[in-house]
């Protein structure tokens, strides 16, 4: 039968691709939230200009383009790789890190693991971008096409705790790396430190120098970022705690100090919690914009944009009513002046009717992936074949093969059109849709002794071990059924499922999303089993849509 919905939906992406081909959009690239668009479409901008969860955002300006990354933490591809032209709507084109290394760790899921907050610069005609993963050091990756193949990871400064990397290089030719502690590995927190490079910014030639301590005034600093201007050094820090701290600037005519601090933006009266954390980005018009985070619990970290001006050679960022250089936030503000005045509206993907062999940019895995995960699409529809749970798992997120992506908004609601495919046998093979976090639920399809079933599952604590609790909701026929969870506020979920594609019954209206370790909840689509067969079943995902 003829999905009529699918067909409507790839003629709208397709109407789009028509609209902006004068621009040099490639279709894929193009995409319409319905959900959330900072593009007030009158010359103003609202935040967060990216509703999800991108990390600890950094940015760079490269000719008329701007190019963002975020952490990425335990999920594979990492570093996610978003494109600008106006700072407002974004696109993600690519992932700058294929796969995490060790390969051996990675391979196995470590929730809180893997990429911590990053650093973008472009120096000498190559893009460089600086990661920390906090159990092994600090690596560095480059490459002279962003868009392209990224260089194999390499240890620039080894050690345990070392966190929130940032390059610098010299009018003397000397480099320079900023970075941070984490407490949890380190024994140490609320310093920030300075170490000098070889001139290829692949080694640290000593094992840096503590140039501020925040204990007293600024706990928790870290996140430095390092610019020079009329002769000072500027370290940009987030300081206070990711969810109530504020944004420091901290200045030197040396690099290592003695510096004076100040603090530029604050919540004040905003109800943007926490804001700090980010990138100063200039436009070609002589603007110039801060990039920062806002912690919002289940929704992760997204992502705001502020004005900056300067002052007496102090940056001040959001606005500054009452003239005592501590900027609020802006919830609208006048588009930043990028030379044009119009940019199509783009946001970053959701939503995939799985009808070209590659997967949409937003999807990443638990862990490193394998090679027999997945079929890519042929003929519409993506196809996940069934893995075992790590031996001794209660419950699924130690699962490494689930393809999850972000929580697009506060409001949406999340729509798969899924079936279940198993191995001859009943071998307790399942296909599921979860929302995933530390709590977790789901619905899955099972089939019991010849029958398929379609149960409810949900988790609390589910990183101490514990197991899951199921119910059954019905019986099912070997065909598709529509799996639907509506979100609202951000975290409260509600389940329904439907056979027919129009008429929903709801299953459970009272799940409260919960975040995981460092980053918020995600919607994930999974294929599992219990034991170990020789030929495995799949689940057969026919299309994913984000929608009101």
């Amino acid at each position: 039968m003829v999905d009529i919905w699918k067909n409507r939906w790839k003629r709208t992406a397709l109407l789009g691709y028509l609209t902006l081909s004068s621009v040099s959009f490639t279709f894929g690239q193009y995409y319409n939230s319905q959900v959330w668009n900072p593009d007030l479409g009158n010359g103003k901008f609202k935040n967060p200009i990216i509703n999800a969860d991108y990390s600890d955002p950094d940015a760079i300006r490269v000719g008329e383009d701007y190019y963002m990354i975020a952490s990425s933490f335990n999920h594979s591809p990492g570093l996610p790789i978003l494109h600008s032209k106006d700072m407002i709507n974004w696109t993600i084109i690519g992932h700058a890190l294929k796969r995490q290394v060790p390969e051996s760790v990675f391979n196995q899921v470590q929730h809180g693991g893997g990429v911590w907050a990053p650093s973008i610069r472009y120096h000498n005609d190559e893009f460089y971008i600086y990661y920390p993963d906090p159990d092994f050091g600090i690596y560095q990756i480059k490459t002279k096409d962003i868009r392209g193949a990224w260089s194999k990871p390499s240890l620039v400064f080894e050690g345990k705790g070392l966190i929130d990397p940032c390059p610098f290089w010299d009018e003397d030719g000397k480099s320079y790396l900023a970075y941070a502690y984490a407490g949890s590995r380190a024994g140490l927190k609320s310093v920030i430190g300075i170490a000098q490079m070889n001139t290829e910014g692949t080694s640290v030639l000593d094992r840096g120098t503590i140039v501020y301590d925040g204990h007293e005034l600024d706990p928790t600093i870290e996140g430095p970022k390092v610019y020079k201007r009329n002769g000072y050094y500027y370290l940009f820090a987030p300081a206070g705690g990711v969810a109530t701290g504020w944004q420091l600037i901290l200045r030197s005519k040396n690099i290592y100090g003695p510096y004076e601090r100040k603090i530029v933006m604050a919540q004040n009266n905003s109800t943007v919690n926490g804001p700090h954390q980010g990138a100063w980005v200039d436009t070609p018009s002589g603007e110039d914009w801060f990039f920062h985070f806002q912690d919002k619990d289940a929704m992760g970290r997204v992502v705001h944009l502020q004005p900056m001006v300067w002052r007496a050679d102090w940056p001040v960022i959001g606005e500054d009513k009452d003239g005592d250089g501590i900027g609020t936030p802006v919830m609208t503000y006048t588009k930043p002046n990028v030379g044009k005045q119009l940019f199509p509206q783009v946001n970053p993907q959701e939503s995939d009717e799985f009808e070209t062999p590659n997967l949409g940019l937003q999807w990443q895995w638990q862990a490193n992936p394998d090679g027999n995960w997945l079929m890519p699409s042929q003929k519409g529809s993506l196809r996940l074949y069934s893995q075992q749970l790590p031996h001794g798992s209660k419950n699924l997120m130690a699962l490494p093969n689930i393809l999850t992506q972000k929580f697009p908004a506060d409001n949406f609601v999340a729509t798969a059109k899924i079936r279940l495919r198993p191995n001859e046998k009943d071998l307790a093979e399942k296909a599921g849709f979860v929302v995933v976090g530390e709590d977790y639920s789901q619905l899955f399809i099972r089939r019991d002794n010849g029958v398929f079933h379609l149960y409810y599952g949900s988790c609390m604590k589910s990183y101490a071990g514990n197991e899951e609790s199921t119910r059954l909701l019905t019986d099912l026929s070997d065909d598709f059924v529509y799996l639907r969870v509506q979100v609202k506020d951000g975290h409260n979920c509600s389940w329904s499922y439907s056979t027919d594609g129009k008429k929903y019954l709801e299953v459970e209206k009272s799940f409260q999303a919960k975040p995981g370790k460092w980053i918020g909840a995600t919607l994930g689509l999974y294929a599992s089993r219990d034991k170990q067969i020789n030929d495995s079943g799949y689940a057969e995902v026919d299309w994913f849509r984000i929608s009101k």
